[in-house]
């Protein structure tokens, strides 16, 4: 048997003892790009593994598991049991419940809809978390802001900016863009108290369980403005119509909010732009271009 084969599975009996589960059958999933993710069997039970560097993703996990709370604590959307959370030598995990994926009942994007807004509805006078976390494998800075403006430039927008332009994706012509950017966004967004956000709400961040009621996973929970989520949801295809038309009727979004759809979605082009280049810095830079006056 290879040497790293067997690295791997001394690495899974130390964790799975850890996590009590001696003796039980596992084997690897697709959960992400960045982390190992593994289904785990012990008497007919299943729980869903995520591994990953302790020092190169410094409390990745235990960031995951505060996000996780906190949209459970909501009481609207179902969202898998954290287990247990950890680091066994030089790799950290968290355990979860398995959430078996099926097909939305009838009313179920509507159902979705409904509920996410009801989260919405969970708001403060104050933007940023309790703490620092992670949006997919960069740190998402979340310094608590009395208004949405200064958040979303101080802790979104120029942090990214500036890590582009140390890469040289970006030269003086976007850092203008984005100085420019900031001192107009206070006009640019209607005023609302902030709103408990997933804060990573795409298509693989979501889905329907066998009972066919939806469940969220993967946040990057932070307290915000809603059309962020919203945006978010619009990113890589859009979601069901019947989940916007839903949310509309329990929290309503300001007339022209798709007028700034691109605005909002300028941060997560952003991440994307750093971790991955390509034609994602192309649509960031049109994005600065276009609201920056």
């Amino acid at each position: 048997m290879p040497r790293e084969v067997i690295a791997l599975s001394m690495k899974l009996a130390a964790i799975l003892n850890e996590c009590g589960l001696s003796g039980a059958e596992y084997r690897k999933v697709y959960g992400g790009d960045i982390n190992e993710c593994y289904r785990v069997e012990l008497r007919r039970e299943r729980f869903f593994l995520k591994l990953n560097e302790a020092d190169r993703y410094p409390e990745m996990f235990s960031k995951e598991k505060a996000g996780l709370d906190a949209l459970r604590s909501a009481g609207t959307i179902r969202v898998p049991e954290v287990l247990a959370c950890g680091v066994v030598a030089d790799t950290q995990f968290l355990l979860l419940e398995w959430l078996q994926p099926g097909l939305p009942t009838s009313g179920g994007w509507e159902q979705f809809g409904q509920k996410l807004a009801q989260i919405h509805l969970q708001q403060e006078g104050w933007f940023g978390w309790e703490d620092d976390n992670y949006i997919g494998s960069l740190r998402q800075r979340n310094t608590k802001m009395h208004d949405w403006a200064t958040f979303y430039s101080e802790c979104r927008i120029l942090p990214l900016v500036g890590l582009l332009l140390q890469e040289k994706a970006f030269g003086a012509r976007e850092r203008r863009a984005a100085e420019s950017l900031a001192r107009r966004l206070n006009s640019l967004y209607p005023s609302e108290p902030s709103s408990l956000l997933h804060g990573d709400l795409w298509s693989g961040n979501f889905l329907f369980t066998e009972s066919g009621n939806v469940a969220l996973i993967d946040p990057a929970v932070y307290r915000g403005h809603r059309e962020m989520d919203m945006a978010m949801t619009r990113l890589f295809g859009g979601f069901d119509p019947r989940f916007y038309s839903a949310y509309e009727e329990v929290f309503p979004l300001e007339k022209k909010w798709e007028h700034r759809l691109a605005l909002s979605q300028l941060y997560p082009v952003l991440v994307h732009a750093v971790l991955f280049g390509g034609h994602y810095v192309a649509e960031a830079r049109k994005i600065l271009e276009k609201y920056s006056g």
